[in-house]
């Protein structure tokens, strides 16, 4: 009798990573090559320049702040992609402006994803006590099954108490 192969159920077809470059996001970014890599799925990458801050800044000049923002989203979504290349996934990514939680699920309906990979809290400097405010409002929101990674000290006080 030939042994059986097991092969993992297909579970997901399409991973959407929304990443800002935060070290939550880098997390997110393995979290979701793995999945990627796991279930021969595509991987797609957004980096979201969100305009509500964007130019809120009368002393900046707009376009000198949306450049720096596109290139900071280049230099970060290339890193997932060579990332995801030595873990032989191919990765597409995309730099879109917009409120970023409504950006990355209307991504994400495009794009057919299966599953929405971020951080549980992003670079702002202002932060809610347990989710950051894009991560908050997508696992409200969203049609799209959201994949939170928690941060480190998270995952390794989880199961522990302080006397």
């Amino acid at each position: 009798m030939k042994p059986v192969e097991r092969v993992p159920p297909r579970m997901y077809d399409t991973v959407l990573l929304a990443t800002d470059g935060s070290d939550a996001a880098d997390r997110a970014a393995e979290r979701a090559i793995d999945l990627a890599a796991t279930y021969g799925a595509a991987l797609h990458a957004i980096y979201v320049i969100e305009t509500r801050t964007a130019y809120d800044n009368a002393i900046v000049d707009p376009e000198e702040v949306e450049a720096n923002l596109r290139s900071e989203g280049s230099e970060i979504l290339d890193a997932v992609a060579e990332r995801a290349a030595a873990a032989g996934v191919d990765a597409e990514t995309a730099i879109e402006e917009g409120v970023p939680d409504e950006v990355i699920e209307t991504y994400a309906d495009e794009r057919g994803a299966d599953v929405i990979v971020l951080g549980r809290r992003g670079r702002s400097g202002l932060r809610r006590a347990l989710l950051g405010s894009t991560t908050d409002a997508l696992v409200r929101t969203s049609p799209v099954p959201v994949l939170v990674v928690g941060d480190d000290e998270d995952v390794a006080g989880a199961g522990s108490r302080k006397a």
